[in-house]
């Protein structure tokens, strides 16, 4: 399931229009049914909604190292230049690193969010979503945005 900041947002405001039309008067018991009395409102803000937990880490399927080809998941290699490591809060590449900004986007199997990159002495954002196979054994990278790659870039899962 994706969840939307957006979509939380229109469903915690929906659910709230829909509660403010609920009548104050108790329905007449039947006789012998227990009455369940609402819960007690807090003083402190009744107007206030509990938010709903929102992720904020990649989802551990996505996790672990990448290659765009066999050889990059060979550590002993100095030319893996198509490595890519993902972590609970940032992705490392070759020559730089991307830390978890603002998710967009979440499922189990991916994320969308914005990057802040780090390397060869420059500083950036991009926009990416990152989603893994079914089967765990690929990883598709989209980026989106002016200096986005033109076509989908797909990792293999490299052995532990």
């Amino acid at each position: 399931m994706i969840v939307s900041h957006s979509r939380i947002g229109l469903a915690v405001a929906a659910l709230a229009i829909a509660l403010s039309g609920c009548s104050d008067s108790a329905p007449e018991a039947d006789e012998g049914a227990a009455v369940v009395e609402p819960p007690e409102q807090s003083s402190a803000d009744p107007s206030a909604t509990a938010e709903p937990a929102v992720p904020d880490a990649i989802p551990g399927k996505l996790r672990g190292r990448w290659g765009i080809v066999a050889n990059d998941c060979d550590t002993s290699r100095g030319d893996a230049l198509g490595t890519l490591t993902v972590s609970a809060d940032s992705l490392q590449f070759y020559e730089s690193v991307a830390t978890l900004g603002r998710i967009d986007s979440i499922s189990d199997a991916g994320i969308g969010a914005i990057f802040d990159f780090s390397g060869e002495g420059e500083e950036w954002q991009s926009t990416m979503h990152l989603s893994v196979s079914p089967d765990g054994k690929t990883l598709t990278r989209k980026d989106s945005g002016p200096d986005a790659l033109p076509e989908p870039l797909t990792y293999l899962r490299c052995p532990e």
